[in-house]
């Protein structure tokens, strides 16, 4: 589920080639290549640290990268921020409200920041906290806002004039399970409509559920084909649920599962296979062996799965195993 740069991107997408961002000596993004196509949602995925938010604050105009190239919608936000800046949408992690404010009197003003008039711009702050949730609050003053309701009015403040373009790093921070299932109805419109959306979160099964695609950084990297390929083949587990009162471990052992390969938590049995296809030739000799499997699926998600691959493989670059002399090898 991960795009890569093709010969012809898409115009309204996003394409970032060959990013790279440094503080001082601090290397936050260190090459990032992608491609987040119009039309779809692309989870950004990484651990703390990865460069996730320093490539955001690229991508939204309020960092300059020191190499490489992005293209928001065909534009270049370096040569020109302000035609971006028109064509984005930006939800950062934490952004401030402003609390004396009521949420209907901070859309409007925003509203009319992207040059609205002041009957449109109203309209659309009634709208925009309608769709959000925030209609019987809207003239009470912000600090009477919950985590969770700020970042619903943060969500609206950038969606005000309808950009083409949203960057949201961490959307449902805060979010009620209610809340995030409309958030995700309210992004798959917005997708549908032909946006393009590039998502940052921790939250990887919330994420996955969502997205079209996935980007995954670490130490400043966005994954290559050929790692996201050795992650798909690697050994996972998946929790295994029948019928009857036999333990499964038992029907496992028969059909030739290797003991050391299975475990339970107190969600069911767990047997460790290597890709797809070995899964699907141990749930048809479970069933040629008359086993009544009830459920049948991956422990952990695909993007969970990639990410600790990833992580796993990244830290052990970073710090290899010594040699026989002890000598990094």
């Amino acid at each position: 589920m991960t795009e890569s740069m093709t010969d012809s991107p898409p115009a309204d997408g996003v394409v970032v080639d060959g990013v790279a961002r440094s503080f001082g000596s601090v290397h936050a993004v260190r090459q990032a290549s992608f491609t987040a196509r119009s039309g779809s949602i692309t989870g950004l995925v990484g651990p703390n640290g990865a460069g996730k938010t320093t490539l955001l604050l690229m991508l939204a105009t309020l960092l300059r990268p020191d190499a490489g190239s992005i293209r928001i919608a065909g534009i270049d936000p370096v040569a020109d921020p302000v035609a971006v800046r028109a064509l984005i949408g930006w939800m950062p992690d934490t952004l401030g409200t402003w609390s004396s404010l009521s949420p209907r009197t901070a859309l409007t003003t925003i509203g009319r920041m992207y040059n609205l008039d002041v009957q449109a711009a109203r309209r659309r702050a009634s709208e925009l906290l309608a769709t959000v949730g925030l209609t019987h609050l809207a003239d009470r003053p912000a600090r009477v806002l919950s985590r969770g309701q700020k970042q619903r009015l943060s969500l609206a403040r950038a969606l005000v004039h309808s950009p083409r373009v949203l960057l949201l790093d961490e959307p449902a921070s805060g979010l009620d399970p209610a809340a995030r299932t409309e958030l995700r109805a309210l992004l798959r419109r917005i997708a549908d409509d032909g946006a393009t959306i590039l998502i940052s979160s921790h939250e990887l099964a919330e994420l996955e559920v969502i997205s079209d695609a996935a980007v995954y950084m670490s130490a400043g990297l966005t994954a290559s084909s050929d790692a996201l390929t050795h992650a798909a083949t690697t050994t996972r587990q998946w929790r295994i649920r029948a019928l009857g009162d036999a333990p499964l471990a038992t029907a496992l052992q028969q059909i030739g599962v290797a003991p050391e390969n299975i475990a339970t938590d107190n969600r069911g049995t767990l047997v460790s296979v290597t890709g797809d296809a070995d899964a699907a030739q141990l749930l048809s000799a479970l069933v040629a062996a008359g086993t009544a499997v009830t459920s049948f699926a991956p422990a952990v998600g695909d993007f969970e799965h990639t990410f600790l691959d990833l992580t796993k493989n990244s830290a052990a670059d970073q710090h290899p195993e010594p040699g026989p002399e002890g000598a990094a090898q």
